[in-house]
């Protein structure tokens, strides 16, 4: 019987990184080993340098994007490059869940890589149906509606005023 857990973090409010990121705290804390991987972000963000100072912690971040600029900011010439860089981080992400290498499994801004038709929805709910016992959490301004019965809570943030979302989240 599965005992894991698929919460959505999604909407166009600002916060689901940021929750994701408090979750995964809160777990470490707990004792629990924890692995996010972020899509669509570019290299570089102040999450990196906030997880590069709880190295005591079980929390592991990866990035696979070589630019240092998010998916949205780069020309079709680096989007083609970073497609492949990307789909690394999606075979990552299939071993850490075959394998269940932590007991958390962030994939922030997922659902971006399935809007940019890096990844197919499809290949996403085949993903979540081999959860088994980990804890696993998406994030993305639009939860596609084949996710939703795969999922055991979903958080929306809207945003409340005009013009307050980031264009690189």
């Amino acid at each position: 019987m599965k005992k894991g857990l698929v919460e959505v973090y999604c909407g166009t409010g600002k916060g689901k990184s940021t929750l994701a990121l408090g979750q995964s705290v809160r777990e470490c804390a707990r004792g629990k080993s924890v692995i996010i991987i972020q899509f669509l972000k570019g290299k570089e963000s102040d999450e990196l340098e906030f997880i590069e100072g709880l190295k005591e912690l079980d929390l592991k971040m990866f990035r696979f994007e070589k630019s240092k600029s998010c998916y949205e900011n780069l020309n079709d010439q680096e989007k083609s490059e970073e497609i492949n860089n990307i789909r690394n981080g999606l075979n990552f992400a299939k071993k850490v869940i075959a394998t269940e290498e932590c007991d958390m499994l962030v994939l922030d801004e997922i659902f971006g890589v399935v809007d940019h038709g890096i990844m197919a929805v499809e290949d996403l709910k085949r993903l979540l149906e081999m959860v088994d016992t980990m804890h696993v959490v998406l994030t993305g301004d639009r939860c596609p509606e084949e996710i939703k019965p795969v999922a055991d809570c979903i958080t929306v943030l809207e945003s409340m005023a005009p013009g307050t979302e980031e264009s690189c989240k």
